[in-house]
């Protein structure tokens, strides 16, 4: 393995799309949502471990999450898990990663990503890792990933791509999109430039830290200035010093939208950004009536084309639904049409004005 080949899992989000599973004190990424006996994160860590050395493998979350992460993650070296004080959006969260490898190995080549996401074909995944991080170890670009679109999705960024490789299957960006109308979509997949943004980035850590003094500069100073506090005692006190002042705003829009060295390599292996409880449906293995069931113990009875997640120990009896997300914990129980899944971050904001914190 590359010692210079390191890799950030961005683990601080609280996935509120999978309310009522994920709750603000443990959420989505350290829950076994598929029912496979792992969880999120640890899929995440163990598909990185085959190709990155675990020393270089780095956690970047909440730091109320880190005795979750410890818990999970065993091999994991606990001072590879970096606590932010509060959420920023994810180019604060990669500023901390880049300055603090640029501190400690100038010379590291990264890859970012979420830890939430579902790879179905590993083996895959990392010979495109592999390809991306010996691209961006010869060349002063800021790389990502692009999904091959099955569909015009609209829960997903686009990226248009030149058609003309600038090395094998690698190609310049040409615009982002964020989330666009179905219409539009359709057009975008119809065109064959356009992919899937996953949000999973690859760069040399000396080419981010120039695109962050270059786009981001009030970013870049508070971190370059406390850049003598890294991989140090002090480490913690400066981050608590750095993130009050952090503007909240994605690396997307921060930098990759604005650069002018940003490549993508076309993928597709297996991926799905497990957003949405109507993601986890269409992973999740089907009946012959169409339903999704994650959980020993439910009966379906005349009810088809269905999500429905439960616990082991609980009997759950479905009749008469159709196209429904039925999630059913120890507190909550949600039922609602699975065209209606992305109000469901809407519908947390209204449990949480009428019932408080308990619920969410």
């Amino acid at each position: 393995m590359n010692k210079n080949n390191y890799v950030a899992i961005m683990a601080g989000g609280i996935g509120s799309r999978f309310w009522p599973m994920s709750r603000t004190n443990f959420p989505k990424q350290f829950l076994d949502i598929l029912n496979i006996g792992k969880t999120l994160i640890q899929s995440t860590f163990d598909r990185f471990a085959v190709f990155i050395p675990i020393e270089n493998i780095y956690i970047v979350t909440s730091d109320t999450y880190k005795e979750i992460v410890m818990e999970q993650l065993p091999l994991l070296n606990p001072d590879n898990i970096l606590c932010e004080p509060s959420r920023k959006n994810t180019a604060p969260c990669v500023a901390y990663i880049s300055y603090k490898l640029l501190q400690l190995n100038p010379d590291a080549n990264l890859i970012c990503a979420p830890a939430d996401h579902l790879i179905l074909e590993p083996e895959k995944f990392q010979q495109t890792c592999l390809s991306a991080l010996e691209f961006t170890a010869n060349i002063k670009a800021l790389l990502t990933l692009g999904i091959k679109p099955t569909n015009p999705n609209t829960g997903y960024g686009y990226i248009q791509f030149e058609q003309l490789a600038v090395s094998e299957n690698v190609y310049k960006v040409k615009t982002f999109t964020e989330k666009p109308d179905r219409d539009l979509a359709k057009t975008f997949v119809a065109s064959g430039d356009f992919l899937w943004n996953a949000g999973i980035f690859v760069w040399q850590i000396k080419n981010i830290v120039k695109a962050f003094e270059n786009f981001l500069p009030e970013l870049h100073e508070l971190f370059s200035n406390e850049l003598e506090s890294f991989n140090t005692e002090d480490e913690g006190n400066a981050i608590d010093r750095i993130y009050p002042q952090c503007v909240n705003i994605s690396i997307d829009y921060g930098i990759m939208e604005k650069a002018e060295n940003v490549y993508v390599i076309p993928a597709s292996f297996g991926w799905s950004d497990l957003g949405t409880w109507a993601s986890a449906y269409d992973t999740i293995e089907k009946d012959y009536l169409e339903n999704a069931v994650a959980g020993n113990n439910v009966m379906i009875i005349d009810a088809t084309k269905n999500m429905v997640h439960a616990d082991n120990k609980k009997l759950v009896l479905l009749q008469g639904l159709e196209d429904f997300i039925v999630v059913d914990t120890k507190d909550v129980l949600l039922i609602c049409k699975k065209d209606k899944e992305q109000e469901i971050k809407e519908y947390v904001a209204e449990v949480k004005r009428n019932k408080g914190e308990k619920y969410i």
